[in-house]
């Protein structure tokens, strides 16, 4: 009778005695001598702990920085209307049983970026450009926390959004003085470098940098707002273009998430990327938090900004016009024109005059005296001083409020979508011409036609040309079927799809249906 113990302690003693075997026949040889032996590697530290101290510090404080502030950064999921303007044959149209062009809906467009959260009751600071025509916007939380999030509004002219999550105890950050930091201070960049609004491997990612430069003016929001049929030249004139430059790594889907500093305090929301490609290519750039800050309060107190407004055109000073116009130094804002009717006029300011300050503060370049004007409130007493013809002067006036305001638009009222267009999926019955264009031995049952570039079920790996045999545990048989078992699922519900392929190999894929 087989022993198996017995087997066991056989192959162990020929094991033995093989490795001592071995031992000898390699000491004979001299293998084991000293001089062969592995080298000791020396654990000693290359350079004393006293001399690495202030770097170890450093690395410790990003350690800390980033514990603190990654759980209250966020990734904002967002769908946009996109016409489907596909021109499909007539004869392709009817082998796949496609709806004719006038029955085609609108494709939804999934993108996102980043923000985070400055309150423990929701709500949400990011880009306007990032839920900007979004008709559903999901926010997710680092800890995997999913909800579906209201747009509360935006401000175009200064790329500034507010979106607002139901719930309460979330984790937020502070704000700091964007006015306070320096060039060649530590910054700390947080988002999601991640492509559309999928989630991806590189969520809430951490890059740092110092700030590089300040009051860039770059007219990228500018550049935007022309471009932008539902905007005028006059309303693009009220972009604020002061953004802080740094080269902390911010990539696609970063925009909306914090820039912060060394204390783990607000100072700038990333915003914009310099680069010939769309990548990173060292320079980054973020809204000053001061701006962002005097916008939100607005936004969130009335759904839309109430601009103050001054009435100048203007553009920096440059070397020749300081000398021209009798300056001390090449600094302020040159005075290009007077709007009519503004406050600027009623107060006397005119064309020439040159601005350096606005009630104290120094202002050098035009996009800081628009930020500085910006972060008041219309009413507000302002005082001006600037030089005229060579002249010191000082002029007090009152703002107004700007003709510029555009809240959250209310949507055109949308068709219904079946469940399988949320999921991003379309159905047939698999037809004796789909079988064989399929390469699936016989018809029979129900067959995904498409599948939604970025939508639920692509982002879950759901393959085309698969047959779907169950539905939430419920058996198929045709395309009705499927119709049927997935109108009965809830909006933001999860939906479970057994798929077979061409070679009846089976997969499960879990797929979350949009909200409504």
């Amino acid at each position: 009778m087989f022993d198996p113990l017995r087997a066991k302690a056989t192959v162990f003693l020929y094991m033995t005695v093989a490795f001592l075997f071995g031992v000898g026949l390699a000491s004979g040889m001299g293998w084991t001598d000293d001089s062969h032996a592995m080298p000791v590697v020396s654990e000693a530290p290359q350079v004393s702990e006293e001399a690495v101290r202030p770097a170890r510090d450093l690395s410790e404080a990003f350690v800390n920085i980033a514990e603190a502030v990654t759980p209250a950064v966020v990734r904002i999921e967002v769908r946009k209307p996109r016409f489907a303007s596909r021109q499909v044959p007539e004869a392709f149209r009817r082998f796949f049983n496609l709806p004719d062009e006038e029955d085609q809906q609108s494709i939804p467009q999934v993108s996102g970026g980043s923000g985070f959260l400055v309150s423990d009751d929701g709500y949400v600071l990011t880009n306007d450009h990032v839920v900007t025509d979004a008709t559903e916007i999901t926010v997710w939380l680092e800890d995997g926390r999913r909800f579906d999030a209201t747009l509360v509004g935006s401000d175009p002219t200064t790329d500034v959004a507010v979106v607002k999550i139901e719930g309460s105890s979330f984790p937020t950050l502070s704000f700091g003085d964007s006015d306070r930091v320096r060039v060649g201070e530590w910054v700390l960049a947080v988002g999601n470098p991640g492509f559309g609004g999928a989630a991806s491997q590189l969520d809430y990612t951490v890059t740092a940098g110092i700030i590089s430069a300040k009051s860039r003016g770059l007219q990228l929001i500018q550049n935007e707002l022309l471009r932008d049929p539902d905007f005028d030249d006059f309303t693009s004139g009220f972009a604020i273009e002061d953004f802080i430059q740094t080269d902390a790594v911010i990539n696609p889907g970063n925009s909306g998430g914090p820039m912060v500093d060394i204390q783990g305090r607000v100072v700038g929301i990333n915003s914009a990327i310099a680069s010939q490609t769309g990548f990173y290519q060292g320079y980054g750039f973020a809204i000053p938090v001061n701006l962002a800050r005097r916008v939100m309060e607005d936004l969130i107190e009335y759904g839309v900004v109430r601009r103050p407004w001054l009435g100048v055109q203007i553009t920096n000073i440059t070397p020749e016009a300081a000398e021209y116009l009798g300056l001390p130094d090449v600094s302020g804002v040159l005075v290009q024109s007077v709007t009519e009717d503004s406050p600027a006029e009623a107060a006397g300011i005119e064309r020439e005059d040159v601005i350096v300050s606005i009630d104290g503060v120094s202002v050098s370049r035009s996009g800081q005296l628009q930020q500085l004007v910006a972060r008041k409130r219309p009413g507000d007493p302002v005082r001006v001083e600037l030089f005229r013809n060579g002249e010191p002067r000082e002029i007090r006036g009152q703002l107004d409020e700007a003709p510029i305001n555009r809240g959250p638009e209310p949507r055109r009222e949308e068709r219904v979508a079946r469940a399988e267009e949320k999921l991003g999926i379309e159905v047939a019955d698999l037809t004796p011409e789909l079988a064989e264009a399929f390469n699936y031995p016989e018809p029979g049952g129900a067959v995904i036609t498409d599948v939604q570039l970025d939508g639920p079920a692509s982002r879950q790996g759901v393959p085309a040309q698969a047959k779907i045999l169950e539905v939430n545990g419920e058996r198929i048989g045709d395309a009705d079927d499927v119709k049927d078992a997935l109108d009965r699922v809830r909006p933001g519900q999860v939906v479970s799809l057994l798929l077979a392929d061409n070679t009846g190999t089976t997969q499960v894929r879990y797929i979350r249906v949009p909200p409504s």
